[in-house]
């Protein structure tokens, strides 16, 4: 496939480090040239140096041939002529842009064919919203992730000694759980190597599990290897830009909120936007101040500045000083394995969290949700089957019938997704909605035509071979 990214900033950047890897044609657009010679120097790809939003610079990277265009500069503005000019000018069939003014992201006939002619919009800073969001609903998470618009959940955490299934082999688990609850331990890394997870396999304390359960199974499971932690009350955020803000407006109707600022004048906004919380101007890393405000007292801290080292100062800190647990944005990658499970106990690196939903359509085959795990190294996709036994190499056949690559685990499955329950509400307006029903894949599960099947690949190099599998014959056209 021919893809052009503009923007080589963090999401630019890793995502063209993870399209290049899949042996993608890949050219990357940025007014930076040190940007570009850093990306060449790492990657096979090509570069152009140039505004994106000018004809003669998309000609130049091949637009006329590009099968997709990817717009995620820090401009909305030059990510929506881009993918205008894209549509109009060169008729690539595919454009994607990164969007942060609600305006555009709330008004879809503003992204239609005739106006910008976006297919998606993307928004980093509402996905880490939402990500950070299921975190605080699942304290003793590593990693918390959704699949088939939120009916299975993959939680990630690190199982303790005393926990009942560790020191005993996988197969137990059903035997602890209530009748009606089914599960399936997706993976296991042990001293970041991973380790098949079958039926003998004993978990071992420390060991990062993996856990797959419909929705409303999975806090039952997740008492069988952590301690269950207190639910979060309180919850201090250094920082209020974009994320920051987001994550106050989403969160302050149910927690108790403190957040501080070190820009008068942006703090001074913050308070005319939130009426619940407590907004504070001053240093994330004054240590007088954050005692002053009791930190020892919160259940959270969340470091959502758009520095590393005051995300990561501030962090120390505030664990130093008795806070229960901390979360930090770390833009670099190298820095976000290094910190995290020292006193900042979960490192966020946005774009790892961003490129998932991004993969999701640039993936070829009917992939219909990616998530990056253990910082890009192995993915969790949702792959819907389509066709018949005689079209397809997985539908009508047992999961232990199937060729599945090593490394590679089959977790749910997802039956009658078109069919959708209300169970609730959250408010007046919105609904909560229930898809299809939860099957948890054993040996002798059977994939059905159009079940969205959840698949676990320990590395990378996996994914293409799965979505190979999912491929349909010409029979079937």
């Amino acid at each position: 496939m021919r893809v052009i990214i503009m923007g080589a900033g963090q999401v630019g950047s890793s995502l063209a480090e993870g399209l290049v890897s899949e042996e993608n044609d890949i050219t990357v657009i940025d007014n930076d040239p040190e940007r570009l010679r850093f990306l060449q120097d790492r990657l096979d790809l090509r570069t152009v140096c140039g505004n994106a939003a000018q004809p003669s610079v998309l000609r130049e990277a091949g637009a006329n041939d590009a099968d997709l265009v990817i717009a995620v500069t820090q401009n909305d503005q030059s990510n929506l002529v881009a993918c205008k000019l894209a549509h109009s000018v060169f008729n690539v069939p595919t454009r994607i842009a990164r969007l942060r003014a609600r305006d555009f992201l709330e008004d879809e006939t503003l992204l239609a064919p005739e106006n910008f002619a976006v297919d998606f919009a993307i928004c980093p800073e509402q996905i880490i919203t939402d990500y950070i969001s299921r975190l605080i609903e699942f304290p003793e998470a590593l990693q918390v992730l959704e699949f088939a618009r939120g009916r299975v959940c993959l939680v990630a955490v690190r199982a303790y000694d005393g926990g009942l299934l560790v020191g005993k082999p996988i197969s137990e688990m059903r035997d602890h759980l209530s009748a009606g609850t089914d599960a399936r331990i997706a993976a296991i890394f042990r001293q970041n190597q991973p380790v098949v997870p079958e039926g003998e396999t004993v978990i071992l304390a420390g060991d990062e599990v993996f856990i797959l359960a419909a929705t409303e199974h999975i806090r039952p499971v997740l008492r069988e290897l952590r301690r269950m932690t207190s639910p979060v009350v309180r919850i201090m955020i250094a920082g209020g830009g974009n994320v920051g803000l987001r994550v106050a407006q989403r969160l302050e109707k149910r927690y108790e909120i403190k957040l501080i600022e070190g820009r008068r004048e942006r703090a001074e906004f913050i308070a005319g936007q939130l009426g619940n919380s407590l907004i504070l101007h001053g240093d994330a890393t004054d240590e007088e101040l954050l005692e002053q405000e009791n930190i020892a007292e919160m259940d959270l801290f969340l470091a959502l500045t758009n520095d590393d080292e005051d995300n990561i100062m501030a962090g120390s800190l505030s664990k130093r000083l008795g806070c229960k647990r901390v979360v930090a944005l770390i833009n670099r990658r190298a820095y976000a394995e290094m910190i995290e499970g020292g006193p900042i106990d979960i490192g966020i690196s946005p774009a790892q969290v961003s490129i998932g939903t991004l993969l999701a359509h640039v993936r070829q085959g009917d992939v219909a949700e990616v998530h990056a795990l253990r910082r890009g190294a192995a993915e969790a996709l949702e792959l819907v089957a389509h066709g018949d036994a005689k079209t397809s190499k997985v539908v009508g056949r047992r999961i232990d019938q199937i060729d599945w690559p090593p490394g590679v685990t089959v977790g749910a499955l997802v039956r009658n997704f078109d069919k959708a329950e209300v169970i609730g509400r959250t408010d007046e307006w919105t609904s909560i909605t229930r898809y299809g029903e939860v099957e948890i894949a054993h040996h002798d599960t059977v994939i059905q035509p159009e079940d969205h099947v959840i698949v676990f690949c320990t590395t990378k190099k996996l994914v293409k071979k799965v979505e190979k599998l999912f491929q349909v014959g010409f029979g079937f056209f």
